[in-house]
């Protein structure tokens, strides 16, 4: 069995969505608990083998019999973590090594510095190794949200996230899941609600063509906008 590093966070728990993510969610796991003492690992109903790789570690597993998304896996993490009363924020990290959890302690700065709800890890897009639909697709999305809700966000589509226990809380009473769009009816609660929500800049690994995203690019694009334009029309006439 891998050991919890005698380093680690006390107060804060990490979730991780899995589904079929293969070999890569294990250094992601191994890497989180030098970090982080409890870790939720959520099988979205994985038919790859990926989570038996974590057989031996001291995560904590949540099992779905099929797959149903990324937002209900992120929303039975959650449910999962805050059993716990010691823990006062949540980090979401992806399972296929796109983030680094050596950044972990940043935004759990970033979180008590600040009493944010909500802690954004914030890619950097001018890289050459970034193909450009991905820069346009985020700098569309960034550039809506903004005219939209009229806060403006550098990066809405990043899922390296922390989230305080309190909005936690209301978002386990409000929120009914789904897929990616999940991730975006998050943000825009925080923002219509006026909750305290902070970017930190992470490192963006990106991997052109990675097998284990799932992210469907139309469909799932479509429900991301769909979400925001619905929320958005929501509070234009609640004003």
């Amino acid at each position: 069995m891998t050991p919890v590093s005698s380093d680690c966070l006390t107060d804060i728990a990490a979730v991780v969505p899995c589904y079929n993510a293969g070999d890569r969610v294990r250094p992601v796991v191994v890497g989180i608990l030098e970090k982080i003492e409890r870790v939720v690992v959520v099988d979205d109903g994985c038919t790859d083998g990926s989570i038996a790789t974590l057989d031996g570690l001291p995560a904590e597993m949540v099992r779905f019999p099929e797959n149903r998304g990324k937002g209900h896996a992120l929303l039975a993490g959650f449910r999962a973590a805050l059993m716990d009363p010691a823990i006062a924020c949540v980090c979401v990290l992806d399972a296929d090594g796109q983030h680094d959890p050596e950044e972990i302690p940043r935004l759990y700065d970033a979180f008590r510095e600040s009493a944010a709800d909500l802690v954004i890890g914030s890619r950097v897009f001018e890289g050459g190794h970034v193909p450009w639909r991905s820069r346009f697709g985020n700098k569309v999305t960034v550039t809506v949200t903004a005219l939209l809700l009229g806060h403006r966000l550098p990066d809405t589509q990043s899922g390296y996230r922390l989230l305080s226990r309190p909005f936690l809380e209301h978002i386990l009473e409000t929120v009914e899941g789904g897929r990616y769009e999940t991730e975006m009816e998050i943000i825009v609660m925080a923002i219509r609600e006026g909750r305290k929500t902070v970017p930190v800049s992470i490192s963006t690994i990106y991997e052109e063509g990675n097998a284990s995203s799932h992210f469907r690019k139309f469909h799932d694009s479509f429900r991301i906008y769909a979400r925001l334009l619905r929320a958005a029309w929501f509070t234009r006439r609640r004003m």
